[in-house]
C-alpha cells in the first residue's frame, strides 16, 4: 500500500487528478479542499476517507498532537 496523503489538500487533489466519475458535490467538495487549509470536519474528514477508499487510495496522515 503506497504512504498516506500528508494533508486533505494532497488527498483531494490525487483525488481530482485521477479522472474518476464523480458527482458534482463531491468534485465541488474537493476543489474546497484542495485550496481551503481549514480543517476538515470530523463528517468532512469521513466522506474524504470514503472517496479515497472507494478509488483505491492510501488515506490521509493521522496528526500527532504531541
Amino acid at each position: 500500500m503506497s504512504a498516506p496523503f500528508i494533508d486533505h489538500s494532497a488527498a483531494a487533489l490525487a483525488l481530482l487528478n485521477r479522472g474518476e466519475k464523480l458527482t458534482r458535490k463531491a468534485g465541488s467538495f474537493l476543489g474546497q479542499c484542495v485550496v481551503d487549509p481549514t480543517p476538515l470536519t470530523p463528517a468532512q474528514s469521513d466522506w474524504l476517507a470514503t472517496l479515497l477508499d472507494r478509488a483505491g487510495l492510501p488515506p490521509v496522515a493521522e496528526v500527532s498532537n504531541g
